[in-house]
Order: C-alpha cells, then structure tokens, then sequence
C-alpha cells in the first residue's frame, strides 16, 4: 500500500461533490431573497446545475486519475490510501485497544465504484439540468444531488466499517429529501418517508453486525477484518457462530439499502422522486452499495457458507418478485422501477455463489442501461407533459425519434439480447449458480424464469410505449423530442450499454474477463476460502455454451412474444385483467406484500398508538390529573361559599359538628 501522505488528492473525489453541494445551497437561499422583491425570478439559482455538473466532472477526473495510477502498480499492491485523522482512541494511543480513523482507500473495488458513480452521475446530472429546468426548487434539486454522490463517495471510499455507516446513513438522507422533494403533492413525502423508516431497519441490522466484528477482531477496519479472516488458521464453533452471524445481519443491512425481500417494498415507492432522482438510485448509488459491502467483506461471507445460501436464496426470490411484478404495471416508472427490484435479486443471487466479481459486473451493466432506461423515460414523461401510464402513450417513436432509439438500446441489454452487455452480465450469474450445483441448481432455474419475465415486460413497455395507436388526448398532450442538452447522456449510455459486455467476456470466446482480473486482489481472499471449502467449480466450455444458447433463445423468444403481444395496444392486459382477475391484482400488489405489511404492523401499531395516546393518555392519564383538579377546585368553591362572616351561621356549624361527634363517641 501506498504512503498515506503522498495521496491526499484523493479527498477531493468526494469533497468536491460537497463543494457543489453548499455552494448550489447557497444559491438556493440567494434566490428566495431575491424572490421578495421579484417572485417570478430565477437568478441567481441557474447558476445550480453549471457548479454542480462541473463538481461532477472533476471527481470523474480524479477517479480517472485514480484509476491510471492503479494500474502502474503491480495487481498485489494496488491500493492507495490516505488518513487525515485517528477519530476515535480507546485506551493508550501508544498501544491502544480500539482505534478508528478517518481515512480513504482507493483500491480496484473502490475505483471501479467511483468511475460509476462520477461517471453516470455526472450524465445525469447534465440531463437533470434540461429535465428540472424550471422548478422552482432549482438550486436545491442541485444541492441534493451533489450531496447525494458525496455520500455514496464516502462510502464506498471509507477505509473503516464507520466511515461506510457515515455514507450509508448519508444516502438514506439524501434519499429521504428527493424522493420527497415535490411534498406539496402529499405522497411524494410519504414515499420518502417509508423509505427514511424502512432503511432504518437494515441499519440497525448493519449496526449489530459491526459490534460483533468489533467484538470479534477489535477492528472496524475493513482491510484488518480481511486480513485477520484471511491469515487465521481455524476458528472455533463460537467464532464461527459470531462470524456467521455478523455476516447476516450485515446482509440484512444490506437488503434494506439494496432493496432485497423482506425490505424491498420502499424501492417502487421511490418514483415519486423527480426521475434524475430515480435514476441515480438505481442506477449509480444508493442501490448498490450492499453489493459494494458484501464484495469488500468477501472472506466474511465465504468463511459463513450457509450464509451464502441464504443470501442466494433472497437474491433468487427478490428477482422472482420484482419481474412477476413488473409484467402488469401501467406506470413506466414502475415497471423499471420493480426491473431494479429484480435486477438486484440477480446479483445477490451471484454473490451467494461467491462470483464476487459476476455481481460488481452486473452492478456496472445495470448501471448503464437501468439509467439510460430511467433517463429515456423521464424523456418520455417530459415529452408527454408528465404522464406516466404506458395505457395512455402509443406510437410515440416517430414523435421522439432519439428516445425512441436510445430506449431500445437499454431495452435489449436489460433484457438479455445477445452479445449486448445485460446478456453477458446475465448469462455469467447463472452460469456460477448452475456450475455450484446442488441446491443451486433451483436457484439457477429460478434466474431463468426471471430471465424470461424480463425479456417479456421490457419489450411490452417499449411496445405499449412506442408502437401501436396513439392512445393519448390530442387536443390536451403533444408529444415532443426532448432538448439536446437530455438527449446527449442518453446516446452516451446507449453506447455504453451496447459495448459494457466487453468488460467480461465469457472464457469460451477466449478472451480476458477484464473486470474479474481487475478485481482480483480484493476477491482473492473470498475465493480462496471457498475453494478450500468447497472446491472450485468450473464448467466444460461445452456447458457454457450449452448455457449461452439457453439464455440467448429465452431471451429472444419472449421479447418476441411480448412485443407482439403489445405492438397493437393493451387488448392484452385487458384480457388478462378479465379472465384472471385474482392473479392480475396478486402481481400488481407485489405478492401483496406492501398491503400485507400494512394489514399485520402498520395498521396494529396505529391501533396500538391510538390506545396510548387517546384511551391511556388522555382519557386515562390526564383525565385523572384533570379529574383531581377540577375536585380540588369544587371543594375549594364549596368551602368558600360557607366562609360568610355571619356569628349565626358559624354557632350552627359548630352545633353541628358537636352533634356529629357526640353521635360518633356514643356509637363506638
């Protein structure tokens, strides 16, 4: 590893971004001053997207930068680091029993997550820029955004399991204020309140899975941790038990950010974010990072095996879930919005098979074409004057001819065509779960199914979409191409999600796995652990293209299907809707997990807010308080009343007070 000192540059990757972020915030407030005296004003909030695009261009720069220094180094000692800070110091600084600094890595994991961050958020940012032109929350929107990419920077930079938890919680709030930030509709902060509280739970699993290792190794640094799994001999039943376990709660930290079954539900919510926003979750950022923590902790999981299987089982019904759900939905957001869902599943499917470099793979293909999916549709939605519903578009290619052909783009790469980077991506995680066997195997046909939903829903939107009747209002909607300035990032990415294959070829066409050898230094260890575990698993080149031309026919034969099944209108959800109603309501409720979440906790733990806070607290509580009050004070009325200075009045009480206790004496 480099010397700490000579790489300080690297904390500009994520400082420039909240560079960008504060100086857009103060242009934000500079407009609603200059709003009191003009409200129709603008300036200086236009200035927002010039700082914060050019913020993005030079963190891209310095994780090029990076990247190139990376690679003149030899594959063992490719790291770069930098600490400015020891944070926390428990005991003798000299020798002390538990330390945290404040410090960044830069190594092949880290640099590849920073290329795709800057990079495709630097697109998005530039195409935010034409589609929020206009809002009057301008150089907030802006503000956000910078902020929201400084967050993820941290994270996936940070040297210690603390500084990740800084990032993570970063993103959930950064999250939490675009999702919401057109409140004044309502549900849009309701959206971002559910998914403020249901990334709440992974955090707290991610919280108890770092005390154990801390417990465990007395570290939170990532590179120790890794080191001390790596160099240990054997662990005993108790050490393995505490690994296992902080493994899975780190995996359950993990399925709240990455939107993994049971804490996925917040993620199609999300949409009512602005579509920029849409698109660098689930593309770039906050999406990604449990697929990030999971390969950087590899020899964790490996030395935890059942845990493996257990994240390859979530994985599998997560994509199941997302891609059943997405074949009925109407909103174009959220047939993408659910692809993610399904997306995600399929690379934590590769990650409890331990192909560590299989899922950042179809991290960095997902993140090209799931953005220029999102970008395309909210180039769809601005062009449509913000309708969504695919019920209500048609025909729309010859209206938005550079939409149309971008779209198309990322349409065949996330469903899987041949030879387009998704079908690479794809075909390498099912090709680890078929080749780790056992139960694997019903994992793999799992990927197979989602495999065919997915080529199916993607070609349905792009039919009910682009081909067929126009379906809208005439006199109310005109459709219009998008401005250049939205246009330009989504060719970019359309290329991109053509040639992104290219970085891992399969090994039957004799060609280098670009990626996998990039990461070889940091999934090394992982692999190691297995392989001595289990052994190594490899298929025939004949298996392998056995298995490419299984995923090559599935993919082609339900594109087909489903565009020809929607090319001429939507007789076929109609049809669907009318002989299986149950079943068509099932899928468009997501399994009825959400309603069924609402009907057994949210709607219990209303019940039960209600009984404390009305029946207990104020009926019950404050009505004895105020009960004992008000009697003080009838008593006090009363007594007064009889203080009437009248020498009658007092001999009569007197009397009878005497009478009284003579009655009471003769009695006892």
């Amino acid at each position: 590893m480099q010397s700490h000192e000579s790489h300080a540059w690297l904390w500009w990757i994520p400082l420039l971004p909240l560079l960008g972020s504060a100086i857009a915030g103060a242009l934000h407030l500079a407009t609603l001053r200059a709003r009191k005296s003009d409200p129709q004003t603008s300036a200086p909030g236009t200035l927002a997207p010039w700082i914060a695009c050019a913020a993005m261009a030079g963190a891209f720069v310095l994780s090029v930068r990076g990247f190139l220094a990376l690679r003149e180094l030899e594959p063992a000692a490719r790291a770069l680091a930098s600490t400015v800070h020891h944070w926390i110091t428990i005991g003798n600084p000299q020798s002390p029993l538990f330390e945290v600094d404040l410090g960044l890595l830069l190594d092949p994991l880290s640099s590849t997550m920073t290329l795709v961050v800057t990079g495709v958020g630097l697109l998005i940012h530039i195409y935010a820029s034409g589609y929020m032109k206009g809002d009057a929350g301008y150089a907030k929107f802006f503000a956000y955004l910078n902020l929201f990419v400084f967050a993820m920077l941290m994270l996936v930079l940070s040297s210690s399991l603390l500084g990740v938890f800084i990032g993570w919680e970063g993103v959930g709030l950064c999250s939490f204020l675009l999702i919401g930030f057109w409140y004044e509709k309502g549900w849009p902060a309701e959206a971002a309140q559910k998914a403020f509280v249901m990334n709440r739970i992974g955090d707290a699993c991610f919280l108890i899975g770092s005390f154990l290792l801390v417990r465990l190794f007395g570290t939170l640094d990532m590179a120790d941790v890794v080191q001390k799994i790596g160099s240990a001999q054997s662990f005993t039943s108790e050490q393995s038990l505490q690994m296992s376990l902080a493994a899975l709660f780190l995996f359950g930290g993990c399925c709240g950010k990455s939107a993994q079954f049971p804490l996925f539900t917040w993620l199609p919510d999300a949409m009512a974010g602005p579509t920029p926003v849409s698109a660098l979750i689930h593309a770039a950022t906050m999406v990604t990072s449990g697929i990030y923590l999971i390969v950087r902790l590899n020899p964790l999981f490996a030395a935890s095996g059942w845990v493996l299987y257990v994240i390859a089982c979530v994985g599998a019904l997560t994509a199941l879930i997302g891609g059943s759900t997405a074949l009925v939905q109407r909103d174009i957001k959220k047939v993408l919005a659910y692809s993610t869902v399904s997306q995600l599943g399929y690379m934590f499917l590769a990650l409890g098979t331990g192909a560590w470099a299989a899922a950042l793979f179809h991290v960095v293909t997902h993140a090209f074409f799931k953005a220029l999916l999102f970008l395309g549709a909210g180039s769809v939605i601005h062009g449509m004057h913000e309708e969504q519903d695919m019920h209500k578009m048609g025909g729309l290619r010859k209206h938005m001819p550079q939409t149309f052909l971008t779209f198309v783009a990322g349409a065949a790469a996330l469903s899987g065509l041949p030879l387009l980077s998704g079908f690479f991506s794809k075909d390498e995680i099912l090709a680890h779960a078929f080749a780790s066997g056992g139960l694997y195997y019903g994992l793999w046909a799992v990927g197979v199914i989602t495999a065919a939903l997915t080529a199916y829903y993607t070609w349905r939107m792009v039919a009910l979409t682009f081909f067929g009747e126009e379906r809208f209002d005439h006199h109310h909607v005109h459709p219009h191409e998008s401005p250049i300035v939205m246009t330009a990032p989504l060719m970019v990415l359309a290329v991109l999600s053509i040639v992104g294959g290219a970085l891992g070829l399969p090994a039957v066409l004799h060609a280098p796995h670009l990626l996998a050898e990039w990461l070889a230094p940091v999934t090394a260890p992982g692999n190691k652990i297995l392989e001595a575990a289990h052994g190594s698993h490899h298929l025939s080149h004949a298996a392998e293209w056995i298995l490419l031309g299984l995923g090559s026919a599935v993919a082609l034969a339900f594109a087909h299907t489903g565009f020809h099944a929607y090319k001429n209108g939507t007789s076929q959800d109609e049809y669907f809707a009318g002989k299986r109603p149950s079943l068509a309501a099932y899928l468009g409720d997501a399994w009825t997990i959400d309603s069924g979440y609402a009907k057994v906790i949210v709607l219990p733990l209303r019940m039960l807010s209600f009984l404390i806070a009305v029946v207990i607290d104020q009926f019950a509580i404050d009505g004895l308080v105020n009960g004992a009050g008000s009697t003080a004070r009838d008593i006090a009325e009363w007594s007064r009343k009889t203080v009437s200075g009248s020498l009658a009045s007092y001999a009569l009480w007197m009397g009878a007070g005497a009478l009284v206790i003579s009655a009471l004496w003769m009695w006892s």
